[in-house]
């Protein structure tokens, strides 16, 4: 749980980073990638965590002044264009409508009641949860995976050395 505002702000913004690096990565022809029939795309997870940004902090109570899409994207570029604004929007909102004393307050979550800096850290790990799933895709369609908690496979070569096995 998130208890002041600069904490929540500065672990996001390496999270937008992160979710940031491994949407780039993706391609149009990738997004249809599954990890089975019945599972989601590459695409619609992609799509998921977009969405996400909206549904969780407003339902948090936050007022975005980001412009929800209507409907998927259909390039990669566009879903990462998309994630982009709606994600400066949440830390934009949260720096400018919540105090440290707000994250305290008592919400309606998903039938519970959460504080709202619970709602925070949710939120984040959700999209951490989510961005872990889309890099297994990511390998299945042949992309190679930007590093985020520490260098991927390909990444290690430009520290001079080999990657672990």
């Amino acid at each position: 749980m998130y208890r002041t505002i600069e904490d929540f702000l500065a672990d996001y913004a390496y999270e937008r980073e992160a979710t940031g690096k491994v949407l780039a990565a993706l391609t149009d022809a990738s997004l249809a990638q599954r990890v089975s029939p019945a599972g989601r795309s590459l695409g619609q997870l992609a799509w998921h965590v977009v969405e996400t940004v909206f549904e969780m902090p407003t339902q948090a109570g936050l007022v975005l002044e980001v412009a929800r899409p209507q409907a998927m994207p259909t390039t990669a570029a566009a879903l990462a264009e998309s994630y982009a604004a709606a994600a400066a929007g949440v830390a934009g909102a949260v720096a400018a409508q919540w105090s440290d004393a707000a994250l305290l307050e008592e919400i309606a979550m998903y039938g519970e009641r959460w504080r709202r800096g619970r709602a925070l850290w949710a939120f984040v790990k959700h999209e951490a949860h989510h961005r872990g799933q889309m890099t297994v895709l990511m390998r299945q369609a042949g992309l190679a995976v930007p590093g985020v908690y520490g260098p991927a496979r390909e990444e290690w070569a430009a520290f001079g050395m080999q990657a672990p096995e």
